[in-house]
């Protein structure tokens, strides 16, 4: 079973492409593609797709929190100019 919510997400976007992205990364790393949800079992899908958002989520706070440092950091450095 494909996950609807997949197709109902927004499409456009640096972060619904980077999101979708780390998604298919992480399907990849466990051997599967995102087409291959659509013969799964709804409770396998469920758990993949599961573990995929967590995976894709933890990632996209990891890059947010280091944007927000970098931001900082150059705040600091040029107010010390």
């Amino acid at each position: 079973m494909f996950p609807e919510n997949m197709n109902n997400r927004p499409t456009t976007g640096l972060r619904s492409s980077l999101e979708r992205e780390l998604i298919s990364k992480y399907l990849l790393e466990k051997g599967y593609l995102l087409e291959d949800l659509e013969t799964m079992t709804e409770e396998e899908t469920k758990n993949l797709m599961s573990d995929a958002c967590k995976y894709a989520s933890l990632k996209l706070a990891e890059m947010e929190s280091r944007a927000h440092f970098r931001q900082k950091l150059t705040e600091v450095c040029q107010s010390l100019k």
